[in-house]
């Protein structure tokens, strides 16, 4: 019974021994961490989305204490924390209207399909198979990749097939870009409501024979806009936000609907009334005036 207490004893002076040993070293060897981190990740959204290229929040809230990320890093934490983040870095706070997704495409139904893709509901899936089953290589596969990326439940798939942002929901976070196997994901400012709903590349014959809503590069748009806002670059066009006042001039004169938002056949009519009637104006104003210049 002696040998039993005093092994006990042992074993228990051993351990107190060892914890003493272990609560030393840790002492000792302790890593000194920055408070600085845990304030930053209290500023981020807490979602661990991966949006921002880290491996969670709290390896987002590492990178910009390193300097390896901007204030900006976590787009669904927003610009009020973005601020707080900057204060806390001794920085100046970030300027920037709000950005948020917008799929570059209104295909759906109106792209055409060389058969139909019966497997694995991905897009990524999809383009394994012969390329996807669209004849557009640029057109939305509709699959929701994108939708099941992201964690906000900002995306779906709208009633014609193809992928929609709801920009009240949107964070900007990035992980339907990174999802959509074709790119056609992108950030616009928050604030704009008119958009090119296209991606395709092809020249006007080509895009025409594979979407009913392609972009064919007319540039339509182009001459219509009176704030030189829109061009055709590389046979699409494309809007320069900074110039762009959202008058929807340019929806109202494309022939493929191809710009959002779409305009309705009574707005394109009454438009083209306005058109017309001023052309005879000036026509009549022209007229006049060479009916009044003194005869030479």
């Amino acid at each position: 019974m002696g040998n039993i207490i005093a092994a006990i004893a042992v074993l228990g002076a051993l351990g107190a021994l060892f914890g003493l040993i272990l609560s030393v070293a840790s002492k000792i060897f302790e890593v000194k961490k920055d408070p600085r981190e845990e304030a930053i990740l209290s500023h981020l959204a807490g979602a661990n989305c991966g949006g921002c290229g880290y491996p969670g929040c709290g390896g987002c809230a590492a990178a910009i204490l390193a300097g390896n990320a901007p204030v900006t890093a976590c787009a669904p934490a927003g610009p009020d924390n973005a601020a707080a983040i900057a204060e806390i870095m001794g920085m100046a706070a970030p300027t920037g209207e709000r950005q948020v997704a917008f799929v570059r495409c209104n295909g759906g139904e109106a792209a055409k399909k060389r058969f139909e893709y019966v497997g694995v509901h991905d897009c990524l899936s999809a383009t394994k198979v012969a390329a996807g089953p669209l004849d557009c290589r640029f057109g939305c596969l509709g699959f929701g990749s994108c939708v099941n990326a992201c964690q906000f439940g900002a995306m779906s798939i709208g009633p014609n097939g193809t992928a929609v942002v709801d920009p009240e929901k949107c964070t900007n976070c990035g992980a339907c870009m990174k999802a959509c196997p074709r790119g056609l994901i992108t950030s616009v400012p928050a604030s704009k409501k008119v958009h090119v709903a296209c991606a395709n590349l092809d020249k006007g014959k080509a895009a025409m024979s594979v979407c009913g809503n392609s972009c064919i590069g007319c540039g339509l748009c182009e001459k219509e806009c009176k704030k030189d806002a829109i061009h055709v670059v590389n046979d699409v066009a494309v809007i320069d936000y900074d110039k762009c006042v959202g008058c929807k001039l340019c929806t109202k004169v494309c022939p493929r609907d191809a710009i959002l938002p779409k305009a309705t056949a009574e707005e394109k009519e009454k438009y083209k009334a306005i058109k017309k009637a001023q052309a005879e104006k000036a026509t009549a104003a022209k007229k006049a005036a060479e009916e009044a210049a003194p005869q030479a």
